[in-house]
């Protein structure tokens, strides 16, 4: 059994005790959270398809950590002017294990 659910506005396949990485939210570690925009829903061949969200199910989790992600270079560069700009960032993620579709 997976589900295709909406999380701040990216879209995750989950199955149950799988570990994800959604952008940060609140809440502490160990803290459960639960997410109702699920997009569709495979129950062993069986699918629904929510037009736009199915209805009456929850996928609840529980927030295991808080990380960040590898950093990235940003490098800017304008020839023959003597201009240089060198930034990194690095994304701010949740780890989250799914404990339940339903």
């Amino acid at each position: 059994m997976y589900a295709i659910v909406d999380i701040a506005g990216k879209q995750f396949k989950v199955a149950k005790d799988q570990y994800i990485y959604a952008p940060k939210m609140e809440g502490e570690v160990g803290a459960s959270v639960s997410f109702d925009k699920i997009l569709l829903v495979d129950n062993g061949g069986d699918i629904q398809i929510g037009a736009p969200t199915v209805s009456g199910l929850t996928v609840s989790g529980k927030i295991l950590e808080h990380v960040k992600g590898n950093k990235v270079i940003v490098f800017k560069k304008k020839r023959r002017k003597g201009y240089v700009v060198k930034n990194g960032h690095r994304q701010q993620y949740t780890k989250v294990q799914i404990e339940s579709i339903g």
